[in-house]
């Protein structure tokens, strides 16, 4: 496999990272986003890419024409919608790598677009958070032609690992994880806020540090409120398609509904100005009270 152009399907802030980060790797990067066609969003978004060298598509035909490499890095809901416009476009032989966060189901149900339109779909499970990582984040590959796209992408310094010919494995490795990492980001949420309510997280947090020593309980709760206010839709909508693996596997996801209820409702929260003026670095506390305050204190 060689590729000359890379086109990025999403100008979020994944699709930014890697856009910034292989744009040295290959001739020229092309991006298409529907924040492009935002009023509102428009003029940022087109500034940003002219400053990073990236070429801003009007639509998916466009990127599809300009692109050998056609990747993925939507959120969670539009994963398929993607491949089906894609499929629409996309040109035989050309590569698809889709990053998103989804089911081994809708992987594999995108997978059948792709390749009926003769392209080579790839399916990554995203194994972190990708911002302190960029490109070298961790990620796992899956599909027939899994193996040769690692070569190329380990050799444009990314960490990718195939591993399977099976689609479906890498997302099923990606989202089984994810049931246990957002899942604790919406139990922290719970608990540290009610904590605070009733005024006992001194004591509380402080069992937890005894019990799981290698853990700072405190640094690890700011964490995870910052990153739930800050992409907390984007968790519930990877946590929805958790539970849609869940199901896929023959289990009632009654676990995994909840966390993706848990994100929703704390991103409801904050795209509600609940969490409007708090420092991304701010203590865990600082979230806690204004849920607090927006509930009207303590019990």
């Amino acid at each position: 496999m060689k590729f000359e152009h890379l086109g990025m399907v999403g100008y979020g802030e994944v699709g930014r990272i890697f856009a910034a980060g292989l744009r040295s790797a290959v001739a020229g990067v092309v991006a298409w986003d529907l924040k492009f066609a935002n009023a509102a969003q428009r003029e940022a978004a087109l500034a940003h890419a002219a400053q990073a060298d990236v070429a801003a598509c009007g639509s998916m035909q466009a990127l599809c024409a300009a692109s050998d490499l056609v990747v993925s890095a939507v959120t969670a809901s539009n994963t398929l919608a993607v491949a089906q416009e894609a499929a629409r476009h996309v040109r035989p032989g050309t590569v698809f790598l889709d990053l998103n966060s989804a089911s081994p189901g809708t992987k594999q149900a995108a997978a059948e677009l792709i390749d009926a339109a003769g392209a080579v779909y790839v399916e990554a499970g995203v194994m972190t958070s990708v911002p302190p990582y960029g490109i070298r984040v961790p990620m796992l590959l899956g599909g027939a032609r899994a193996g040769e796209l690692a070569i190329v992408l380990n050799g444009w310094g990314m960490d990718a690992r195939p591993v399977s010919d099976r689609l479906g494995v890498a997302s099923a490795i990606k989202m089984c994880r994810s049931v246990m990492i957002k899942g604790l980001e919406a139990l922290v949420i719970e608990s540290y806020a009610t904590a605070r309510a009733y005024g006992v997280e001194d004591h509380m947090i402080p069992t937890l540090q005894e019990t799981f020593p290698s853990i700072d309980w405190q640094q690890q709760g700011a964490y995870f409120f910052s990153r739930v206010v800050q992409h907390g839709q984007r968790r519930a909508e990877e946590m929805r398609e958790a539970a849609n693996t869940v199901h896929e596997a023959g289990f009632e996801p009654f676990m995994t509904a909840a966390i993706a209820d848990k994100q929703q409702w704390v991103a409801d929260q904050a795209r509600a100005g609940v969490f409007n003026g708090v420092d991304p670095g701010a203590p865990w506390q600082d979230y806690a009270d204004r849920l607090l305050a927006q509930r009207g204190g303590t019990p």
